[in-house]
């Protein structure tokens, strides 16, 4: 048995990347399935911004209209998120108006008579006095340390949603394996072997990434083992 190690952690890693595989599968939804999750994160930091933002094609023209759509069409396709949260950046800067500007204001906790008069000088071409800048700048900044909890915050709440997902179809696949492996005709459901399956799925999870890297280490232990036993 510890010389077959390797071959048990490279079958366990090999059923992780099975259940991953038809988790992702779910991406196919309407809301983009697993993908979807965290999402809610995000739209919480937008809509601080933007209260009356929808998400959908129909929501209506303009910023406020698009942003979330745009935004919940990058999260669920899995563009970077470097580039995910630079686009949610520029798209929300290019909403500032005189009109807006009291509620970014308010959730960026600058001056809003001067975000104000920022948004009209920007709107006008015209040059922005040193004040004016320096209001600008603590929006920038607020707004991207806004956008990055937002943004990190959804990226955990996908992964985990994805390795709970994930952690279910492999105790599943396990199971249904270790049954067709013992035989229909023999006792299974609830004996010590059922158990071994259950295990090697809920192991078969975290092992998926490393699974590759790990076999060959052990493999090599075990060569190595064996050497110096001779």
């Amino acid at each position: 048995m510890p010389f077959d190690l390797g071959n048990l952690v490279a079958a366990i890693g090999s059923l992780g990347i099975a259940a991953y595989a038809l988790v992702d599968v779910s991406k196919i939804g309407r809301h983009g399935g697993v993908s979807n999750s965290g999402f809610s994160f995000i739209e919480a930091v937008v809509r601080r911004l933007f209260p009356n933002a929808t998400r959908g094609s129909s929501a209506g023209a303009g910023v406020e209209g698009q942003l979330l759509g745009v935004l919940h069409g990058n999260w669920i396709n899995g563009a970077p998120l470097g580039d995910q949260k630079a686009i949610a950046k520029s798209l929300i800067k290019l909403g500032l108006s005189p009109q807006t500007a009291p509620v970014f204001a308010r959730a960026t906790g600058v001056d809003a008579q001067v975000l104000g008069n920022v948004a009209t000088g920007m709107t006008a071409g015209a040059a922005l006095t040193p004040e004016q800048m320096n209001v600008l700048g603590r929006f920038d900044l607020v707004l991207t340390a806004m956008l990055d909890e937002g943004y990190q915050r959804a990226d955990q709440k996908y992964r985990n949603t994805a390795k709970v997902w994930a952690s279910v179809v492999a105790v599943v696949l396990a199971v249904l394996g270790g049954w067709t492996v013992a035989g229909s005709g023999e006792a299974y459901f609830f004996t010590t072997f059922m158990w071994q399956a259950v295990l090697c799925g809920v192991l078969a999870t975290p092992l998926a990434p490393i699974s590759k890297d790990l076999a060959s280490a052990l493999t090599a232990g075990v060569k190595a083992a064996q050497a110096l036993r001779k």
